[in-house]
């Protein structure tokens, strides 16, 4: 199988179930920036950080795909004429975002109390995290526009959200293993060059 088919030279493209639309549909929009976000999740995976992350981000990974699918599939053309599911994809269930929040309440625990909000960057494992974590909010702001129009399993929005938060401690996570500094922005401080 050739990786160009050239059936998007026309400026469409073939949702799961076989309906052609733009390629700036909104649909597009959701699961390719979920795509982008799958993508420097496994740039943060492939840094110098320790294997529990790195396995962690890699089952994250594996969620993207499954929401990238659901989000793919054309909602009107899920179920066959037979009634049957034209793809046996699994849903985004309440035990993938409550592993999310475990593992969130893990990290927070070995982690000093935050009083102020954090400038991104200290070190690139850091900085991809927090790339990663914007990704993922436009990602869910996509998604949440697509949902108004076009409705799907609501976890999946609650499971983004919960993922930019995983990022956003695991970035003070790695911070904290690196010995890396945390610059808190404080508003209104005096020499804030």
């Amino acid at each position: 199988m050739k990786i160009y088919t050239k059936t998007g030279d026309d400026g469409t493209t073939g949702l799961i179930g076989g309906t052609r639309v733009k390629k700036h549909h909104i649909r597009i929009e959701s699961y390719g920036s979920v795509d982008e976000l799958n993508s420097w999740l496994g740039l943060v995976r492939d840094q110098n950080i320790d294997v529990h992350f790195k396995d962690i981000l890699k089952r994250i990974q594996k969620k993207l795909f499954t929401i990238g699918a659901i989000l793919a599939t054309d909602p009107d053309k899920v179920v066959l004429k037979n009634g049957k599911k034209r793809l046996d994809i699994p849903e985004i269930d309440e035990a993938a975002i409550q592993f999310l929040e475990d593992e969130i309440d893990d990290m927070e625990a070995s982690l000093p109390q935050m009083n102020h909000f954090i400038l991104p960057g200290g070190h690139p494992s850091v900085s991809y995290c927090h790339i990663a974590r914007t990704v993922c909010r436009r990602a869910e702001r996509m998604c949440t526009l697509l949902h108004g129009n076009a409705p799907f399993d609501a976890r999946v929005l609650i499971y983004l959200n919960r993922l930019s938060d995983y990022m956003f401690v695991l970035a003070r996570k790695l911070t904290q293993n690196l010995q890396a500094e945390e610059i808190e922005w404080i508003p209104n401080k005096e020499n804030e060059t």
